[in-house]
């Protein structure tokens, strides 16, 4: 067995480039107090409790052409999510900010996705989290995926999960322990399907494993899950308020969070997936029947063109960065 030291460990890295390894842009670790640019170096030390214990918090934000979108929000949700599991950032959430611009700005990609992780921090294999002496925060720039209607524009195939859903009260934190919704991907690709759908005890709607769902009534009602048993996605967030602009002029007779049930979906009009990469998705089939008419909807295409341009023009949600 090979052993290295300081002087070896670099050239060892060095040698076992991964071909991913072009998809990673820049990352910043407060262990450094600075950024690498090169992807062999992003690094995190074992000890830190976000990687035995997944002690952590994390939000996902995406910058296009050179414009840090809606960027506010997620960093007001990893806040609230850090506060909620005892981790207080130094330096505040203005410095938070200013890193992620500065690590955005370095990686020099005006399409990219962005990724802040505030960690428990190094200190010891234990489970207590008072063994890690300070926190530790990470910010990674990588490739932002397509949107998938793009690669797709004939809609999801979406089926009913069977990994119990998080309780409540976990489910409102973004926190780094994302087992079950690695479990529910699992289950997409092993179905050959594009997205699963979680459900609660009660038999309620709740969401994906990375994404926002709701669907659109026949009375042309847009309904989410109530709020207390999903992550308030900021992009669903956002696309409710450019929905209740369209009631007026009748797209849509009302927006709202109610309990969701699998009747409700299969007598829906459209069903519709939202996430900060994908944007907006019409789902088209939904346990092997068609949701709607099976393609995409007119309420799909009038909120996924409103997204679509919020996202490249409201300057008051874009940061110009680059």
């Amino acid at each position: 067995m090979k052993q290295y030291d300081l002087a070896t460990f670099a050239a060892a890295l060095d040698a076992r480039r991964q071909p991913w390894y072009g998809n990673y842009y820049a990352m910043y670790s407060s262990l450094l107090d600075g950024v690498v640019t090169d992807p062999a170096l992003m690094l995190l030390p074992l000890d830190d409790h976000l990687v035995h214990r997944g002690d952590g918090v994390f939000d996902t934000g995406k910058c296009v052409e050179g414009g840090l979108y809606n960027f506010e929000a997620h960093l007001d949700r990893l806040m609230r999510s850090a506060a909620a599991i005892g981790i207080t950032w130094p330096g505040g959430r203005d410095e938070i900010l200013r890193l992620t611009h500065e690590t955005i700005r370095i990686a020099g990609r005006r399409n990219c996705s962005v990724r802040v992780i505030l960690a428990r921090g190094p200190g010891g294999f234990g489970v207590s989290p008072y063994e890690s002496p300070r926190p530790a925060l990470y910010i990674v720039v990588y490739a932002l995926g397509r949107p998938f209607m793009e690669l797709h524009p004939e809609g999801a195939v979406a089926r009913r999960s069977l990994i119990p859903c998080k309780p409540s009260e976990m489910a409102a934190i973004k926190n780094c322990n994302y087992l079950p919704n690695v479990l529910m991907k699992r289950e997409s690709v092993d179905w050959g399907v594009d997205f699963v759908v979680g459900f609660d005890p009660d038999g309620h709607m709740t969401e994906g494993p990375t994404e926002n769902v709701g669907i659109v009534t026949r009375g042309g009602e847009l309904l989410f899950p109530r709020l207390e048993n999903i992550l308030a996605g900021t992009t669903m967030l956002r696309l409710i308020e450019l929905a209740r602009t369209r009631v007026a002029d009748g797209v849509l007779s009302g927006v709202a969070h109610r309990d969701i049930t699998e009747q409700d979906i299969r007598e829906a009009a459209e069903m519709l997936i939202v996430g900060t990469t994908l944007n907006l998705v019409a789902v088209r089939e939904y346990e092997g029947q068609p949701v709607g008419t099976g393609r995409p909807g007119p309420v799909y295409h009038c909120l996924g063109s409103m997204l679509e341009e919020d996202t490249r023009t409201n300057a008051a949600l874009r940061v110009q960065l680059l």
